[in-house]
């Protein structure tokens, strides 16, 4: 299994942004902190604003920071997000063309390991994995 970028990103900007709550984040900093296109980011922050993960606020002084404490953002709910399916096997998809689906074992437990994952990352949240600004090696300039 391998997570997509969107959710690899997801968790990049949710870092960021919770090393720095006394402010908000902008999009240009994160890009130059991270090296990820400005659209990727633009697409990321506001899947997670959507999901109230981040607040934002447009405009020149804009930015985004966390909408909720850090203790309240599960990790399966980012990926619950930012992932577009877990098909893990053909079978699982719509339309599938497998010949052996209907008398197949291996959906119920591919199902049964991608339930324990979920358990595993719902246990923890992003109060977790906080780091401190200077963990990111931010460049000079930048603000705190």
């Amino acid at each position: 299994m391998r997570l997509t970028m969107m959710s690899d990103y997801a968790l990049r900007v949710l870092l960021y942004a919770a090393a720095h709550p006394e402010r908000l984040v902008t999009i240009d900093e994160t890009q130059k902190v991270h090296d990820i296109s400005r659209g990727h980011l633009m697409k990321i922050v506001g899947i997670l604003a959507g999901g109230g993960i981040l607040r934002s606020q447009r405009g020149r002084t804009g930015g985004f920071t966390l909408g909720l404490p850090p203790e309240q953002i599960r990790l399966g709910d980012v990926l619950r997000l930012t992932e577009p399916d877990f098909e893990m096997v053909e079978c699982f998809a719509p339309g599938s063309a497998c010949t052996i689906t209907r008398v197949c074992r291996l959906p119920g437990i591919v199902t049964e390991a991608l339930s324990a994952f979920m358990a595993v990352v719902d246990r923890y949240t992003l109060a977790d994995l906080i780091l401190r600004p200077e963990d990111f090696g931010v460049e000079q300039g930048l603000p705190d």
